[in-house]
């Protein structure tokens, strides 16, 4: 998947809102994750607003449809 195409996608989910369009979210940034990494998954939260819509932060890997948190130690 390119970066633009992740990115229309990732911008409908995020018109709509809500706890399905989150999970959607999750998977798009799983693929970004495996294909241009955590970077790109960084600047998509970003760019998009995501962590104010779904509440995805940066750092936070993508696998599978799962967001792991990075822990602060």
């Amino acid at each position: 998947m390119t970066l633009d195409r992740a990115r229309q996608l990732l911008k409908v989910q995020a018109d709509f809102g809500g706890f399905y369009n989150g999970n959607s979210a999750k998977l798009i940034l799983s693929e970004v994750q495996k294909e241009h990494g955590q970077a790109a998954v960084d600047q998509m939260i970003r760019e998009l607003n995501l962590g104010e819509i779904f509440g995805f932060e940066t750092g936070t890997r993508f696998e599978g449809g799962l967001a792991i948190k990075t822990k602060d130690y």
